[in-house]
């Protein structure tokens, strides 16, 4: 930010608000963002994505879901920052962030899941979760604040991953399980997904709110090599076959993995957000608060590309000062 305000004209740089002839130095600029209140930037910034969503609202078929994604900011951490792991609330749909919690060190996502999932989990809203997160409690909370939930099912649950082996592995009888298959050949690879759920569980698991259980099996051939890869899931959801057969169930598993593609990795390969060597205080969070935004204005506007979304507004500043509302004086 630093070398930004020194390479680009003295009019670029005051329409930010600075009016100082002599733009800060990346020292100033460490201090100012360490005295940034945390919990008040969040919460402002929260406010931004949720009115893009209702401005921008989800069209027939589509899905108003929000999938929870953890990440580390390691290049921190290294130097010795503390909370430098964040819980995330990501929109299926847009892209965009709409939540982050940093999670104490010597704890686990848990602890800030439920207070996250509750300032953001409304009726009609799905919330998506790998298998740390499939708790009891956060499946309540979604549950009691009239939205549903999509679950991982794995290790950490051993009963219910018990018993939904064995309703879909061993259907008992009058089991009417759905299917629905989906193909896919970009990238250089074809992937074949196939979603079967089943309704055996709904008086018997005594897991909150659990409507249907599912199996989500993908094979993988990597076209150059033909290599083939395989993995089985199995997961629990709230929403009834009536509100998403099986072929919605897929798409949601399929949307949430797919997060970690639209923010997760753009930080770190785009923003190069895991170098970063910021430690001073909360100042690796608010960092990532502010490349999140940014993230969600580039993904607002259309972008598909952030890197050459980056490039064209480094190209072009005044570009960039208008997707923030800023115009120049001609």
């Amino acid at each position: 930010m630093a070398q930004w305000a020194r390479i680009y004209p003295e009019e670029l740089v005051r329409a930010l608000g600075f009016r100082h002839p002599t733009p800060p130095c990346a020292a100033a600029l460490c201090t100012v963002l360490r005295q940034v209140d945390r919990a008040r930037l969040e919460a402002t910034l929260r406010r931004w994505p949720e009115e893009v969503l209702a401005s921008l609202p989800a069209a027939p078929g589509e899905d108003e879901a929000v999938a929870l994604d953890g990440k580390t900011l390691r290049g921190s951490r290294r130097q010795g920052a503390l909370d430098v792991h964040l819980l995330s609330a990501l929109s299926h749909r847009l892209g965009l962030t709409l939540g982050q919690q940093a999670v104490a060190d010597k704890t686990n996502e848990i602890a800030v899941a439920v207070p996250l999932l509750r300032s953001l989990v409304r009726e009609g809203r799905i919330a998506t979760m790998d298998a740390l997160l499939t708790q009891r409690a956060l499946a309540a909370t979604v549950v009691q604040e009239g939205g549903a939930h999509g679950m991982v099912v794995k290790d950490n649950q051993p009963q219910l991953l018990a018993d939904v082996q064995a309703v879909l592995v061993d259907p008992p009888p009058g089991d009417r399980r759905q299917t629905a298959v989906a193909l896919d050949t970009r990238h250089g690879r074809i992937e074949r997904r196939r979603v079967t759920t089943s309704r055996a569980l709904v008086d018997s698991s005594g897991w909150p709110g659990q409507r249907q259980a599912f199996r989500l099996e993908r094979v993988t051939i990597l076209k150059k090599t033909g290599e083939v890869r395989g993995a089985t899931v199995y997961g629990v959801t709230s929403l009834a076959r009536s509100q998403a057969p099986a072929a919605r169930v897929l798409r949601l598993t399929r949307q949430h993995w797919r997060i970690e593609n639209r923010s997760p990795w753009v930080r770190d390969v785009t923003f190069d957000e895991d170098r970063s060597q910021v430690r001073r205080g909360h100042t690796p969070q608010v960092l990532a608060a502010l490349h999140n935004t940014a993230l969600g204005v580039l993904r607002a506007r259309g972008a598909t590309n952030i890197a050459a979304a980056c490039r064209q507004c480094a190209a072009q500043p005044t570009t960039a000062l208008a997707l923030l509302g800023i115009l120049l004086d001609n």
